[in-house]
């Protein structure tokens, strides 16, 4: 499985975005997908995920309220819609797919996402 992830950029703070990730090969519709982030100098943050049938989806608190998952199957696609963006969701935003045995399968390269104060 192939992740393509795109839809980053440059921000105000208060703003929105919207990320996209495409996924090539394997069985999409099947898989659990998430979205991760990282700022420099910090770890890897989870900030959501959701089923494969979409009807469930989960959310640290940091993003609670403000960032959306949702997916489109008949497009291979998942998304991530951003409002209220503040400096602190700077960071390159990543798409994975596959959960499995704890962790996540796939992986594809990030999407900046820099937000201004």
């Amino acid at each position: 499985v192939q992740l393509q992830a795109s839809g980053g950029g440059l921000v105000q703070a208060g703003g929105s975005l919207r990320l996209s990730c495409v996924a090539s090969g394997g069985t999409f519709s099947s898989y659990t997908m998430g979205w991760f982030r990282q700022a420099p100098g910090k770890e890897r943050e989870f900030v959501a995920g959701t089923r494969w049938s979409g009807g469930t989806s989960v959310y640290p608190d940091s993003v609670k309220g403000r960032f959306t998952i949702s997916r489109e199957n008949a497009k291979n696609t998942v998304y991530l819609q951003m409002n209220s963006l503040k400096p602190e969701d700077t960071a390159v935003y990543y798409c994975a797919a596959g959960w499995r045995n704890g962790a996540y399968a796939f992986w594809g390269p990030g999407t900046q996402v820099t937000v201004s104060s």
